[in-house]
């Protein structure tokens, strides 16, 4: 199966690909607030064995100088080089059952020569769903079960899970593409858009990866192991909460946040079209929050940080 144009492929066993598996896409690229895509992709490096079928080329797809390769400098030589990698793997979830994964850096170039190349392997093996994950930044509070925006054809997923449904231009990725492309093929797709809480964004949390787990699982049946992912979100919400009872200022946008979600999250029980604007008002910006956990963090006894870690 050759690629479009000038894209190249390495296969190792497609031949050997069963029919009818679920096809998960984790892209990073244009917004992975709180590391969700990251996070849930390299959980899935260790815990599913991915085995590569198609690799993709980077001297077609990738920006170099806008995504070097990581290196390791030793002294007096280079250790190691890293190139991204953005491919196609047969992997396995905790019961053994096999689905595809289509994981990596999101192309800075060719998308639609991707794309074909994509639903071309889809079409050929019969994917029996897609499914992909992205986050974004939103004012809601951490102390919330992390909503979700649900796009694509499985009617069933949006009634479930999506709680914001806004109409609006965002500017596209290429997931985005791909699941406009299989929609129009009529393979069934979805997308959820985690609303991750726009003070913690730029962290590595816990909580975006396991919900981001939980929805894979609840759109593909496939079983994911997480109690470690459950274990890390319960030592960084606790560091969190630490950090916010000690200091009042973040208290109260906390307990701010908390009303305005609860608020909506009624409308969207009663009437079940609320309003789509998550308005934030006078909250202070991601920037300001993080200026002021700074600010606490620097406050604190200088034994503090080794006794509770921080976020």
């Amino acid at each position: 199966m050759p690629f479009s144009g000038d894209i190249h492929e390495r296969v190792a066993r497609a031949g050997d690909v069963p029919s009818g598996l679920p096809m998960v896409v984790l892209l990073t690229g244009f917004t992975d607030a709180g590391s969700a895509v990251s996070g849930l992709l390299e959980h899935l490096v260790e815990t599913t064995d991915p085995e590569p079928l198609l690799v993709f080329d980077n001297d077609v797809l990738l920006d170099y100088r806008a995504r070097r390769p990581v290196l390791t400098f030793d002294q007096d030589h280079i250790a190691d080089l890293r190139p991204a990698r953005l491919e196609l793997s047969l992997a396995h979830d905790a019961l053994g059952r096999p689905f595809l994964l289509l994981s990596g850096y999101e192309p800075d170039f060719a998308w639609n020569a991707f794309a074909d190349v994509v639903l071309a392997f889809a079409q050929e093996h019969d994917v029996a769903s897609v499914t992909w994950i992205h986050s974004i930044a939103m004012p809601v509070p951490h102390t919330r079960p992390i909503g979700v925006t649900v796009s694509g054809n499985r009617a069933e997923l949006i009634a479930a899970h999506s709680v914001w449904r806004p109409r609006t231009q965002v500017p596209g990725t290429v997931g985005h593409l791909l699941e406009y492309r299989f929609m129009q093929s009529e393979r069934s797709v979805a997308s959820f858009v985690l609303l991750i809480p726009h003070y913690l964004a730029d962290t590595e949390y816990p909580d975006a990866v396991l919900t981001a787990a939980e929805k894979v699982m609840a759109a593909t049946g496939l079983v994911l192991l997480t109690d470690g992912l459950r274990d890390k979100r319960a030592g960084y919400l606790e560091r969190v909460d630490e950090q916010v009872v000690e200091n009042e200022e973040l208290a109260q946008m906390v307990r701010t946040l908390e009303h305005r979600y609860d608020a909506y999250m009624a409308g969207l029980e009663v009437e079940g079209e609320p309003s789509s604007d998550f308005d934030e008002g006078s909250l202070p910006s991601a920037d300001e929050l993080a200026a002021e956990l700074e600010r606490f963090l620097a406050s604190r006894p200088s034994g503090d940080d080794d006794k509770n870690g921080r976020v």
